[in-house]
């Protein structure tokens, strides 16, 4: 159990894109297979995210925000929030780099609502769900783990 623990932090950029797919192909939402991969660098267990993100799928249930975005916020948090709870002092630092994310994804894929990606009003999907958590992954990558 160490050992995987051990594994999955150190996993470079394909190996993190490569385990989410797997995740996901495994019964994972879309949430959970970008955070799970994304925790044990954080000091996170892998269940707890599990946990954390179970309701953030199908569009947190409703169809609206994707589940890779809605990780990508999460996993932002993961990295920058200071865990002070008497007086939270990284919210703005948390929210810009969310926001820089969340229009990245969107500019790249149209929407960042499930139910549009999906194409579920016009019969024309935008992204399919393996193709929301590639993009996340990368954004990730690029934006918050090598920057």
């Amino acid at each position: 159990m160490v050992i995987d623990y051990i594994m999955k932090v150190k996993m470079d950029k394909n190996e993190r894109l490569e385990m989410a797919h797997k995740n996901h192909k495994n019964g994972f939402n879309c949430a959970q297979a970008i955070a799970c991969v994304y925790a044990g660098m954080f000091n996170i267990d892998e269940k707890t995210a599990f946990r954390i993100t179970e309701g953030l799928g199908l569009g947190m249930g409703a169809m609206e925000a994707c589940g890779a975005v809605t990780a990508m916020a999460a996993v932002v948090g993961m990295k920058f929030s200071d865990g002070n709870t008497d007086a939270p002092g990284t919210k703005k630092a948390c929210y810009k780099k969310a926001a820089e994310l969340v229009s990245e994804f969107e500019k790249k894929n149209s929407s960042i609502r499930c139910r549009d990606l999906k194409g579920i009003d016009t019969g024309t999907p935008l992204r399919s769900c393996a193709g929301c958590i590639e993009d996340a992954v990368i954004l990730l990558e690029e934006k918050l783990i090598n920057c």
